[in-house]
């Protein structure tokens, strides 16, 4: 791992030991139960077995309770209602946007949802710019664009759902987050 992403992780998980943040967590999901501190949201060709594997064991270091797809799935429960459950049942999402992560309606949908809990739960989200460009992701162009064309001929019959990607992808993509590029 480079000392790059090293330096990246650690500055993320200082921000879950930071006195302000800390509060900020205790007053987040009081009408609702939490069952983890992060649940982290990934295209895991890309990123599962590098930047998200050290990133979630750093976070467990640290004593956070980390949902990782593929880690805390329950066998013969339904992949897509547990995860809805998870990102609902989370105080903080993490999105790591990497090259991939477009072209997986699964992600896209599970960033629908984080969207969605954001707004009417209050949820935090910290979105990771993994090799992409910020812009990118807010504009759904660049590495992004050929996705979208993509999507929007697939579900030419459900426009609506790819309007809702966009909106989320948008507005997600225009936090402040971490931004990890190419050398």
């Amino acid at each position: 791992m480079s000392s790059e992403i090293s330096s990246l992780i650690i500055s993320m998980t200082e921000v879950f030991s930071n006195d302000e943040y800390l509060n900020i967590l205790s007053q987040i999901g009081t009408s609702t139960i939490t069952r983890y501190n992060v649940f982290i949201s990934f295209r895991g060709v890309d990123t599962r077995n590098t930047f998200v594997d050290h990133l979630y064991a750093h976070l467990r270091k640290k004593g956070i309770f980390v949902f990782k797809d593929g880690i805390e799935l329950q066998k013969g429960e339904s992949i897509s209602d547990q995860l809805l459950q998870e990102i609902q049942h989370s105080r903080v999402s993490i999105v790591v946007f990497s090259k991939d992560y477009a072209s997986s309606t699964w992600c896209l949908d599970e960033m629908v949802a984080i969207h969605k809990c954001r707004v009417e739960l209050k949820q935090i989200v910290l979105p990771v710019f993994y090799h992409v460009d910020p812009s990118d992701v807010r504009n759904q162009n660049g590495v992004y664009e050929n996705d979208f064309v993509l999507h929007t001929e697939t579900f030419k019959h459900d426009p609506e759902r790819v309007d809702g990607w966009k909106r989320a992808m948008t507005c997600l993509g225009g936090l402040a987050g971490w931004h990890v590029r190419d050398k």
